[in-house]
């Protein structure tokens, strides 16, 4: 069966790819992908196939076809290092927004509760246009990550 993507290793990638390896200080998918091309390296022989190398490093095969195809279209770096992610999202809360948010915590709950739900919360930044829309568990992390504690009783001064 012919493989559509043949990793051939220079000297220099070779060597560099060794001492990934051998040092250990890259991240854990740093050193796997350099065990990767390195076993699939054809240039001093016979490389070894995709199942031996996959049961070898305890990966999937498609990890292994992944890595192949990223070194050969893109290169070594590519296939080295974690792709970025395109799908960024921007946050719900911006500092302004959060600061709304953080203002209709400390404001009297609603008539008939005692204090305020991350629902609530969520329902009335939305009918007070701070923002579009947002769910309960984004306004949860949002709290957590300013340690806003709704739940502490203050005591007497």
């Amino acid at each position: 069966m012919e493989k559509k993507y043949i990793v051939r290793l220079t000297a220099e990638e070779k060597e560099s790819l060794l001492g990934i390896v051998k040092k250990g200080k890259a991240s854990a998918k740093k050193i796997m992908h350099a065990k990767v091309l390195l076993d699939a390296d054809i240039s001093e022989g016979e490389a070894k196939i995709d199942e031996k190398i996959a049961e070898a490093l305890y990966i999937d095969m498609a990890t292994v076809k992944r890595i192949r195809k990223r070194f050969v279209e893109e290169g070594i770096e590519s296939a080295l290092n974690r792709k970025e992610h395109s799908n960024i999202r921007p946050p719900k809360f911006d500092g302004e927004k959060e600061a709304h948010l953080i203002a209709l915590c400390c404001s009297q709950a609603p008539e008939g509760r005692n204090g305020w739900t991350v629902r609530l919360l969520a329902d009335k930044a939305v009918q007070l246009n701070i923002i579009d829309e947002v769910s309960p568990t984004t306004v949860w992390r949002t709290l957590k990550k300013t340690k806003l504690n709704l739940g502490k009783k203050r005591s007497g001064a």
